[in-house]
């Protein structure tokens, strides 16, 4: 009787060399991918990239005429929209960051044709607009030419493959032989030659698609990011900033604090003495009345040790101290009028300063939820990586939410900044909105 060796048959659901169907067919589906966004890097490259250099370079020599204050902004704005859209799509395709480096508008530009010309001028000395047209340069050449490649390999091969099959007779009625390559295609022979090179064509724009894809975007991380000296610049103006908010945050919370003790503690235990010194004053004469006194002297002493109490809360609160930012934030969590899921994974804990920070830009976020969200349940999440806390705020409200215009995470944003934390808001209409928030610290 005979036997099959271990190992040695395939499945129906299985390639000959192991692998499972569906994962080959994956990965040439990957490849193939790769090919085709290449093409259309290629063509915006060869059409878009070219339209705006041409627009903006003419529009800039237009300025001595007057013409160009007023249509350059708007250009160098759509080259602005057009490389963030590039760099969007280098991290879609290939996982590489492109970050961007432009100057912020000074808050004080003036209006009309005299706020026209700064702005323009703001925008012609901001060293990242030069790098933008210097990219749309290379991508039209070398950025279209090495996207192509990878689109052209394919073409090429599938044009090999064709020749092979019967398309080279009716191209050689016409030119004969006619050239593939290096082969002279004029017969079924030189045909099949042709078809066997279509096919190193195919194997090649499959294998180096990706490649290729990953060269292109490496040239405009090359062009498009700022240098060393660039980077440090930005750095000391990011550290200037967040000093800035930290120093104005100081002082409003000081502010915050002594109106807080004026117009509670405070205002009760002046009262409470006002009582002592009139129970004093009856204690003898009429005892009745100084123990109404004492009662409300009581009950002004515990109302100002209960606003002492929540005031120390909001300065420090005293889980955050002893028990870590994870039990602090799920006491947050229960003290809200919506459902709350917490998840913590944190192996230590980080210094004081972090944790305070990260408490409060927590607290605020939830409070956003509360207020302007209508979300019927929030998830929190909580995690230690790579030396940063990270910390996600979900929601199921009605989404929406925006950073800026003095919103409340313009203050969660200022808060992290100062530890050079980083924030993100994902919240399309409708919902779901997720906020995180990235500090980099260590953990004791």
């Amino acid at each position: 009787m005979g036997t099959t060796p271990t190992g040695t048959g395939t499945s129906a659901g299985t390639e000959a060399g192991g692998l499972p169907r569906a994962v080959a067919g994956g990965s040439v589906r990957a490849l193939l991918m790769a090919s085709v966004r290449g093409f259309a890097l290629g063509l915006l490259a060869v059409t878009a990239s070219v339209v705006l250099f041409v627009l903006t370079v003419v529009s800039i020599s237009l300025i001595p005429l007057g013409i160009g204050v007023f249509t350059t902004p708007a250009l160098i704005g759509l080259v602005r929209s057009y490389s963030s859209y590039r760099r969007l799509l280098a991290a879609r395709w290939t996982g590489m960051e492109l970050p961007a480096s432009y100057r912020p508008f000074p808050h004080d530009l003036r209006k009309g044709v005299t706020g026209q010309v700064e702005r323009c001028t703001v925008l012609l000395k901001d060293p990242a607009t030069r790098r933008d047209l210097l990219w749309l340069l290379v991508d039209m050449t070398a950025g279209a030419v090495v996207a192509l490649l990878a689109a052209g390999l394919i073409l090429e091969g599938l044009f090999g493959l064709l020749l092979g099959a019967w398309l080279w007779k009716p191209i050689t009625a016409v030119e004969d032989p006619y050239w593939f390559t290096f082969v002279p295609v004029g017969g079924w022979g030189t045909a099949l030659i042709a078809a066997l090179v279509g096919c190193g064509y195919l194997a090649a724009g499959l294998k180096f698609g990706p490649a290729l894809l990953r060269v292109h975007f490496l040239l405009v991380g090359t062009v498009l990011s700022p240098d060393r000296q660039q980077q440090l610049e930005q750095r000391i103006d990011r550290l200037t900033e967040t000093r800035h908010d930290a120093l104005d945050s100081s002082a409003a919370e000081l502010r915050r604090i002594e109106r807080d003790l004026h117009d509670g503690a405070q205002a009760r235990l002046v009262a409470m003495g006002m009582h002592l010194g009139t129970i004093e004053a009856l204690v003898e004469k009429d005892p009745a009345q100084a123990k109404e006194l004492i009662a409300m002297a009581r009950e002004s002493s515990a109302e100002a040790l209960t606003e002492l109490r929540d005031l120390v809360r909001g300065i420090h609160p005293p889980v955050l101290a002893e028990r870590g930012l994870g039990d602090a934030v799920k006491a947050l969590a229960l003290r809200l009028p919506v459902a709350s899921e917490v998840d913590v994974e944190l192996p230590g804990r980080m210094e004081a300063p972090v944790e305070s920070a990260a408490y409060f830009a927590v607290s605020e976020a939830l409070t956003n939820v509360v207020k302007h969200a209508g979300a019927g349940r929030i998830w929190v999440d909580i995690s230690y990586a790579e030396g940063s806390l990270r910390i996600a705020v979900t929601d199921d409200g009605r989404g929406g939410a925006v950073v800026g215009g003095g919103s409340g995470l313009s203050g969660v944003e200022r808060r992290l900044g100062t530890f050079d934390g980083v924030l993100a808001v994902s919240s399309p209409a409708g919902g779901p909105t997720m906020v995180t928030m990235e500090i980099p610290c260590a953990l004791s």
